[in-house]
């Protein structure tokens, strides 16, 4: 079973960035909580067909597109796209002066890896 969670949970998170979507903009596009996406594309949660059938409403794609679509992350991106996901979640209800700080922050931890 956690086979098939971790198949659809990649599709999903495939499909979700060929759409240019945030975990938050599906989070807000199906009515779920951008974690509870987080923990679907991750392979992390049991879902239900109901929230399943919110997910492809919101990516506005069918089953048979989810499963059979020839959109595919490779691991290096899918970690990647993660990260980023989670950073962007991290800065919900910060303040421009506290993102600008993050941006300068992860500016010097750049130059810091090169």
């Amino acid at each position: 079973m956690a086979e098939l969670r971790n198949f659809l949970g990649n599709r999903i998170r495939a499909v979700r960035h060929a759409k240019g979507l945030t975990q938050q903009n599906l989070a807000d596009l199906s009515g779920l909580d951008y974690r509870y996406i987080g923990a679907i594309e991750r392979g992390e949660r049991n879902f239900s067909i109901d929230t399943l059938e919110k997910v492809l409403v919101a990516l506005k794609i069918s089953i048979s597109e989810l499963a059979y679509s020839d959109i595919e992350l490779s691991e290096k991106e899918s970690v990647r796209w993660e990260a980023i996901d989670h950073f962007i979640a991290s800065t919900e209800g910060l303040t421009e002066e506290q993102i600008e700080i993050l941006r300068r922050v992860n500016q010097e931890v750049l130059r810091a890896f090169k």
